[in-house]
């Protein structure tokens, strides 16, 4: 592998993660992701990966959040296929009270999970429909019964929701099988080695049970965390509402305020001009008046004068 192909940018330089980044975008931001990062592709020369990457077909819903779950929460993705891989092996060899504990074990982990997912979806800004979560129940009930539908989710890139195969029911006993014919043992030695036998077959089941329930609860525990978290978010979310709400207020009241600051500087502004005019006029007024009685004055003096 040259070193372009081994190089990894923004763009998309190793097809693997860009289809993994792919198969992550929501639905709605599908193609547009896809066609840049092809263009991306192309641009750097890697025309097989562009291929590649063009050829990727877009999700639905369901199968979206189905991968969102995968790649988001991985460890509990880990425990949900080993509990399908033993819950398929139960169903082989387990008696009817066996399978309806793992069945228990699986319904519950299944809503869980689903649950999770959805939120995954919903922070992620899609909310998921009921016909929507079903299809997702279903793909988890799948990769729990299908080994090649488990194959399948855990590569992360479905493009569509899983239907899970009608003959795998757990919870119900398994179809009997026709004993090997066999050679007839002793009576003591048969019946201890049947004896053994069922002891394993019960520590077996009571250890795959163990295990069954750490994922149940271990997925019970990350649903009460992201609970915790969105309630979390949701107090902030109230509380920066009611900011904004105390700010569109002190807001509102400066601007009533502003406004009825200008209006009175408009009515002083207009009592200022009148006032001028006002001034302006007692000063001609008074200008005529002092004009006269300088006049008026002179006459007296005069006539003074012509007196003497």
């Amino acid at each position: 592998m040259n070193a372009r192909r081994n190089r990894r940018d923004g763009a998309g330089g190793d097809v693997e993660a860009a289809l993994d980044d792919l198969y992550t975008t929501p639905p709605s931001d599908f193609v547009a992701r896809r066609e840049r990062l092809a263009a991306a592709a192309r641009t750097d020369g890697r025309t097989e990966d562009a291929r590649r990457i063009h050829a990727a077909r877009r999700p639905t819903l369901a199968a979206w959040a189905a991968n969102l779950l995968l790649r988001s929460r991985p460890e509990e993705s880990r425990q949900f296929l080993e509990l399908g891989r033993e819950l398929r092996e139960a169903y082989r060899t387990l008696d009817a009270d066996g399978l309806r504990d793992l069945s228990a074990q699986r319904r519950r982990i299944v809503t869980a999970l689903s649950r999770q997912a959805a939120q995954l979806a919903h922070e992620a800004g899609h909310r998921l429909s009921d016909p929507v979560q079903q299809d997702l129940e279903a793909t988890l009930r799948a990769v729990l019964a299908d080994p090649d539908a488990a194959d399948e989710w855990a590569g992360g890139r479905l493009a569509n929701a899983l239907t899970p195969p009608s003959d795998f029911r757990p919870g119900t006993a398994p179809p009997a099988e026709r004993p090997p014919v066999r050679s007839r043992p002793a009576p003591a030695t048969g019946a201890r080695a049947a004896k053994d036998e069922l002891a394993e077959r019960r520590r077996a089941r009571q250890e795959r049970l163990a295990r069954a329930r750490e994922a149940a609860e271990a997925a019970e525990r990350r649903l009460g965390e992201e609970r915790a978290r969105r309630a979390d978010a949701d107090a902030g979310l109230r509380r920066a509402r009611e900011r904004t709400e105390q700010a569109r207020e002190r807001t509102a009241a400066a601007e009533e305020h502003l406004r009825e600051t200008r209006e009175e500087y408009r009515r002083a502004e207009k009592d200022r001009r009148e006032a001028e005019r006002h001034s302006r006029s007692a000063a001609e007024v008074l200008a005529r008046a002092e004009q006269e009685a300088h006049e008026r004055a002179r006459r007296v003096r005069r006539m003074t004068t012509d007196t003497e």
